[in-house]
């Protein structure tokens, strides 16, 4: 038992040293990394490449009813995107982790603006609800797949998978992460900003864009993915 705390206090203690190292670095990378994305998603949003597909609705998006807490989870997925970075020891981990995220979303971004997609209309009166009124009119349904909220979710899950059990995090820590990422993929469908095809487009690319620049880049990978 002894032995069990001193294994957990020694994992709490590499985690809080980890996120200290280059702490205004991470900070502001992943602020402008952000930044750049948003810039870039909505000028595609407003500016498509082709005619806009409206996505179709499967048995999967009747049976997920509109829920408006969900939106807070939503939400959520930007402080989640900046775990895997803050995680990390090196400014070298960090440039190379923002590389390959950063090739995933320009992934998406390419497909947004060759075959742009929108959800179809959900029937429901935004006006009731002062929050999600304001991510529709920030973050209106387009872009919609395949959905990179749900694609960045996946990259970052398996990435802090990897990065707490390296470091010695103990199991809820890790079932936290999984059950964190989920709900983010159930959030995509119930603020109804995406269909389920979108999301499954989603969750394709994001476990792609893990395994493929782990291909790319082998030797830095290794530390993370063994």
């Amino acid at each position: 038992m002894d032995s069990s705390r001193h294994s957990e206090q020694r994992g709490r203690d590499t985690i809080l040293s980890t996120i200290m190292a280059h702490f205004w670095f991470k900070c502001f990378g992943t602020m402008g990394f952000i930044l750049a994305f948003f810039a870039a998603y909505i000028y595609l949003l407003k500016n498509p490449g082709a005619q806009v597909t409206t996505m179709p609705l499967t048995a999967v998006d009747r049976f997920v009813v509109f829920e408006p807490l969900s939106l807070w989870i939503y939400l959520s997925l930007w402080i989640y995107l900046s775990l895997p970075p803050t995680l990390m020891k090196t400014r070298r981990e960090i440039i190379d982790y923002g590389v390959r995220i950063g090739g995933l979303c320009l992934v998406g971004l390419g497909i947004f603006y060759f075959w742009p997609t929108a959800v179809p209309p959900a029937n429901i009166d935004w006006a009731k609800y002062p929050g999600m009124a304001f991510l529709k009119g920030v973050d209106a349904a387009g872009n919609a797949c395949p959905s990179l909220h749900v694609a960045t979710a996946v990259f970052s899950a398996i990435w802090l998978h990897h990065q707490l059990r390296d470091m010695g995090a103990g199991r809820w820590l890790r079932i936290g992460n999984g059950l964190w990422c989920a709900g983010i993929v159930y959030s995509a469908v119930a603020t109804k900003q995406h269909v389920s095809l979108d999301v499954l487009a989603g969750l394709v690319l994001g476990v792609a864009g893990v395994y493929l620049s782990l291909l790319i880049y082998p030797d830095r990978a290794r530390a993370t993915a063994e």
